[in-house]
């Protein structure tokens, strides 16, 4: 029973706790529709409903990178370990169901969705009695009104996109990617510059490039080089002479036709990504070009990323657990 329905349906359209329960609505149908199918007899049917209800991966991820963050700037840190912890229970056995469905491993499909479908149901029963009252008494209105970008990104498992909420008046609407709104932050923007996503500071910037595990160079709208990252361990040596030196003369002879052609691609737009792979001294060595666009699709320059990707391939398996000790 949803003891906290009453005061959600009072909720304006769109809101994120309304919207959360209209998903909790939809996971109970579908539990409904699962329990009711005879999997064997009607296996199609099943598979459509459980892959609608694997989209509750939306759910968790909206709740961990959204409300969780909410929720730890009021102090309450709980469901960012016990409840984060439980959706990757679900993750886990989700895959499992996921490789018994390829299989057809009907005895298994009905074992372990009957976990899944209790734990899903317990799950919600702990957001109805617990969570969201909870993040209503913590959030302020100001909080909720900064989900709705965020969540977009994310995706909800409603076939209908939600409400925008709050509901913008038609002249104030202001597309997220032109949302340039500054929000309250856990932390200092001294000397910060604002980037699509998040503020860093020029030395925190030249940190992040130095450790990438690839190299990049940028070259701009005139076939420039204009950057570099300076990382511990190059693929390919560079120098400061580089920089504002054509592109076509930072290449061997027999390489400058294939670099022209790739920026005469992607000036054209065309084309927007270029790759290749090969051995070099021992090494498998991935590199790719990227067309960069500004928000008017106006060319603006490429980005090449080489990455020795040898030790890469030969990952098998999975690896879910340190191994420091």
């Amino acid at each position: 029973m949803n003891t906290f329905l009453p005061t959600v349906e009072k909720l304006p359209e769109g809101h994120p706790v309304k919207v959360y329960y209209e998903e909790a609505e939809l996971i109970h149908k579908l539990i409904d529709e699962i329990e009711d199918i005879d999997i064997e007899v009607e296996f199609q049917k099943y598979y459509n409903a459980f892959n609608e209800l694997a989209t509750v991966e939306k759910r968790f991820v909206r709740k961990e990178n959204q409300l969780f963050p909410y929720l730890e700037k009021y102090g309450w840190n709980g469901p960012s370990q016990g409840m984060w912890s439980f959706h990757d229970n679900l993750r886990k056995m989700i895959r499992i169901i996921e490789s018994n469905n390829e299989k057809r491993e009907f005895a298994k499909i009905r074992e372990n969705l009957r976990f899944l479908l209790d734990n899903l149901q317990n799950l919600m029963y702990v957001e109805d009695t617990r969570l969201f009252p909870n993040a209503m008494e913590l959030l302020n209105e100001k909080d909720w009104e900064e989900f709705f970008e965020g969540d977009e990104e994310i995706g909800w498992m409603l076939k209908e996109k939600p409400t925008p909420y709050p509901k913008p008046k038609v002249e104030d609407y202001i597309h997220p990617s032109q949302d340039t709104t500054v929000r309250d932050l856990p932390f200092s923007t001294d000397n910060t510059f604002h980037y699509d996503e998040g503020y860093m500071t020029p030395e925190q910037v030249n940190l992040l490039l130095r450790f990438l595990p690839v190299d990049i160079t940028y070259v701009d709208e005139n076939d420039k080089v204009i950057f570099y990252n300076r990382g511990e361990d190059r693929v390919f040596a560079r120098s400061k002479g580089i920089i504002g030196r054509e592109v076509k003369f930072c290449h061997p002879p027999k390489s400058v036709n294939t670099v022209l052609r790739i920026l005469e691609e992607f000036k054209a737009g065309s084309k927007d990504v270029a790759e290749f792979w090969f051995n070099f001294r021992g090494r498998i060595i991935h590199i790719r070009y990227f067309a960069i666009r500004d928000k008017n699709k106006k060319y603006r320059g490429v980005i090449e990323m080489s990455q020795d990707v040898t030790e890469i391939q030969k990952l098998e398996g999975e690896k879910r657990l340190l191994d420091w000790d």
